[in-house]
Order: C-alpha cells, then sequence, then structure tokens
C-alpha cells in the first residue's frame, strides 16, 4: 500500500507528529508513506515533499490578511504539489490540515475528485465547514449550521483584518468538500463527530479514531527540570500548549496564581518571549519546545496538569501528562474532557475560577496515583490509533476495488 499524507506541518506540533507517527507506524507494516507538508522543517528520516516556499506562505498570508480568501492561495504550488502525487501514484491520500497558508483547496479538491482515488480525512478542528473559523464556541456563533456571513471572528485564526469573504469561503467549500465520493471523515473526539453530523460534510462516514501519544516517549521520565528552575520545594501546575491565545485559556492562570499560596509554582510551556516577559513572577514561563524528551521531563516533575481551554477538539497535551503519571483538570469544553475518567482528573465548568483553585488543591492532596494515571493514558497508545487507521484504508481501497 502507497499513502500520501497532507499536513501544514510534519513532525512537529501535535498534528505534525500524528502525521509523522503514522508515517512510520505505516512503514513497519512494510507500505510505502510519503508526507507533503507546507510549513517548517521535517525530520530527515521521513520521505517528504515540500508544498512551495516561505514566500508563497508569505503571499498566501497576505491574501488571507486583505481578501479572506485563506485556502486560496498558492496556486502554482499546489499545482506542483499535484505532478508530485501523480508521480507517486498513492492508492490512499490522506488529508489532515489543509488550512495553514499552503495548499489552495479549490486546485487540490479538483484533483481529488478527478483521481478518483480514496480520501481519509482527519479533521482537526472546524475549519472544514465554517466560512472562516476553526473554533466556534468561545463566540456561540451557529452560523456554519446553515451558511456563514458576517464572521464575528474575522479577525481571529485565519485573520482577516480588511474583506469578509466568509458567505463566498462557506459556499465554496460546500461546493468542493462534497465532491468527493470516496472520503471517510475522521475525527479525535466524539464532540467535534457530533458537530461534522450537523454540518455540510453529513452525508460522509464518520469515524472515531482518538489521538494517540507515543508511549515509549511519553513515560515519566527522570530530569534536572525542578533542579534547574530551583523548585525542589515547589508544588508544579503546569500547562503546556503550542500557542497560548485567549482560548487555551491564559488569563485563568493568572488568575489562578493569584489563588494559589506560596507552596505552588505555576510553570507555562510554550509561550512567546513578549508573553515571557508579561508574566508576572508567580509564573515561569518557558518558550515552545519540540524536544519530546524534554517535554515528558516537565511534564513527569509536575504535580497536576491543568489545561483551561476553552475550545478544543481533543489535546494531546492530557494524554501526554497522564502518560508521564501527571493528574489532568480541564474545562468542560469541546473533547478535552473524553481522554479522564475518575481515576485520573477532574473537569470544571468552563471559566469557573473558583472550582478550577478547589480541583487543582484536591489533586495537590494526592487525590489521584501515579499509576491510576499511567493507566489510563494506555487507552490512547498511538499504535491502537494506527492499527484502526490502516483498518481504514484498507476498507477503503476494498470498497474502490469492488
Amino acid at each position: 500500500m502507497k499513502v500520501l499524507q497532507i499536513n501544514s506541518c510534519c513532525g512537529v506540533g501535535s498534528t505534525g507528529r500524528i502525521a509523522a507517527d503514522i508515517y512510520k507506524a505505516l512503514e513497519e507494516q512494510g507500505h510505502q508513506c510519503k508526507i507533503a507538508y507546507g510549513r517548517g522543517n521535517a525530520p530527515e528520516d521521513i520521505d517528504t515533499i515540500r508544498i512551495g516556499s516561505s514566500l508563497d506562505n508569505y503571499l498566501h498570508v497576505i491574501k488571507t490578511r486583505i481578501f479572506d480568501q485563506h485556502g486560496f492561495g498558492s496556486e502554482n504550488a499546489t499545482r506542483a504539489l499535484i505532478k508530485q502525487i501523480e508521480n507517486y501514484d498513492p492508492n490512499i491520500i490522506h488529508l489532515h490540515n489543509v488550512h495553514g497558508y499552503y495548499v489552495n483547496i479549490d486546485i487540490l479538491f479538483n484533483y481529488l475528485k478527478e483521481a478518483g482515488k480514496p480520501v481519509v480525512w482527519t479533521l482537526h478542528d472546524c475549519w472544514p465547514f465554517t466560512g472562516h473559523c476553526a473554533y466556534f464556541d468561545y463566540c456561540g456563533c451557529k452560523k456554519w449550521e446553515t451558511g456563514c456571513f458576517a464572521c464575528p471572528q474575522k479577525r481571529e485564526y485565519p485573520a482577516s483584518f480588511v474583506a469578509d469573504n466568509s458567505k463566498s469561503n462557506y459556499e465554496k467549500k460546500k461546493e468542493l468538500f462534497t465532491s468527493i465520493k470516496n472520503m471517510a471523515l475522521v475525527t479525535p473526539s466524539q464532540w467535534l463527530a457530533g458537530l461534522v453530523k450537523q454540518s455540510f460534510l453529513r452525508e460522509y462516514p464518520v469515524h472515531v479514531i482518538p489521538n494517540g501519544i507515543d508511549l515509549n516517549v511519553f513515560q515519566p521520565t527522570t530530569g534536572d527540570f525542578r533542579e534547574k528552575y530551583h523548585l525542589q520545594n515547589k508544588k508544579i501546575v503546569l500547562g503546556v500548549a503550542n500557542i497560548w491565545d485567549a482560548r487555551k485559556g491564559l488569563k485563568y492562570f493568572l488568575q489562578l496564581a493569584d489563588k494559589l499560596d506560596d507552596s505552588c509554582q505555576i510553570v507555562i510551556v510554550g509561550v512567546t518571549n513578549k508573553q515571557k516577559k508579561e508574566l508576572p513572577s508567580k509564573i515561569l514561563g518557558i518558550t515552545r519546545t519540540d524536544n519530546v524528551k524534554q517535554l515528558a521531563e516537565i511534564y513527569t516533575a509536575a504535580d497536576v496538569f491543568v489545561n483551561p481551554t476553552l475550545e478544543d477538539n481533543f489535546p494531546t497535551t492530557n494524554l501526554e501528562a497522564l502518560a508521564c503519571g501527571t493528574p489532568v483538570i480541564t474545562f468542560k469544553t469541546g473533547g478535552s474532557p473524553e481522554s479522564l475518567d475518575a481515576t485520573c482528573g477532574i473537569t470544571v465548568d468552563a471559566g469557573d475560577l473558583q472550582k478550577l483553585a478547589e480541583a487543582v488543591e484536591q489533586v495537590l492532596q494526592n487525590r489521584f496515583t501515579r499509576e491510576s494515571c499511567i493507566k489510563r493514558s494506555r487507552q490512547f497508545d498511538a499504535n491502537r490509533s494506527y492499527a484502526d487507521y490502516l483498518n481504514l484504508y484498507n476498507n477503503l481501497l476494498h470498497e474502490a476495488i469492488s
């Protein structure tokens, strides 16, 4: 079997790591795989196709910022990609994020329609069925159910500072994304699956395959994190994100710092240098790292992992923390609570700062054991997810032949 995966990045970030891990699982099973990606660098041991250049990315950003036409730039880069797809001739094309300033969805989906190859599309957010945004719970918008217009989140990712093209984007996406005959959708959470079934993609089969993590990497890992930051006698309250924006709940850590006593130290990983400088002294900020061993050491050093996300699909940070033996507290938003049960964490109503602080205190009183957290994490062993994907590939190929 020959599989081509397409994603905005490869080997970094949550979706990039997922694509790379699926690649390795396919390779171990004796299959061929390539990953076509649009931004950043890729691991040297992965067979990749770089889509376009940094200049193409910048031009796509400009088209988005001015005309709100995200997904409709990168014309030449996408045509060049299609030529490489034709040369590779995969049996399965597996899409991940097709947003991210790197591919033209009009050109790509017209090719997919004509090529007739089986398509798997893993939806990591809601962008595929809205006219602009990747998430809408935060602002309570329901326009995506019938047709977007006058987007209330025009300035949110993928931000437009001039035009509002959400109505046209919605209609064009609906036309393009419903034109593929042999396509199966995958969501990592039941929450997102439910939304897809209410969207214009409702006619496609939806398979829930939770994001998996590599339990050989994310496991209790000793390191010098506490010594390095002089935290030997502190209770560490940890937060991790690729980007700390309003949606990820950074403000709740700022407020939580005032509710916890001096025995606690809040540590936030993934902040920008600017955010790091603006954090109060009660919070230790660490810039983003793609070093997974270092992440595992930080998770292991923590006493509790807090994820105050206001919108999310199925965050792998929860799984990574559990695998390192650290209990998780998260808001009851999106698919975030789906990774927890009564043995490993607590869910709190979104925005309830008092309940959040109480939950932290409960966890710090050793309510959960490291062993119970690790046991829960085994349900999200990446190998399970990869086996589900391989079965899906085989079923689609069988249907295509028959």
